[in-house]
C-alpha cells in the first residue's frame, strides 16, 4: 500500500506539472485507478500539496466515494 500511495502522490504532481507546461495530461481514469488500488492517502496528500484537481467534478466526488468505501472496508475489517 505504501507503494500505491507514493505512486498516487507522484502522479498528482506529474499531472499538475504537465498541466502547467501545456503538455498532454494524465487521464483522470488512471489517477482514480491508483486511488482505487490503495493510493487514497497519497492522492489526498498530492491533491493538497500540489493544489491539483481540487474543484474538478465529477473527479472530486468519485475520489471521495472511493476514500469512503475504503475507510468503511477498513473499519469493518477492524471490527472482525
Amino acid at each position: 500500500m505504501l507503494l500505491a500511495n507514493l505512486i498516487a502522490f507522484a502522479l498528482f504532481g506529474m499531472d499538475k506539472r504537465r498541466a502547467r507546461l501545456g503538455l498532454r495530461r494524465l487521464s483522470e481514469r488512471m489517477l482514480l485507478l491508483w486511488v482505487l488500488a490503495g493510493g487514497s492517502a497519497g492522492a489526498l496528500a498530492g491533491r493538497r500539496f500540489f493544489h491539483h484537481k481540487t474543484r474538478k467534478q465529477p473527479f472530486s466526488t468519485l475520489l471521495w466515494l472511493i476514500v469512503a468505501a475504503q475507510a468503511t472496508s477498513v473499519a469493518i475489517w477492524a471490527m472482525l
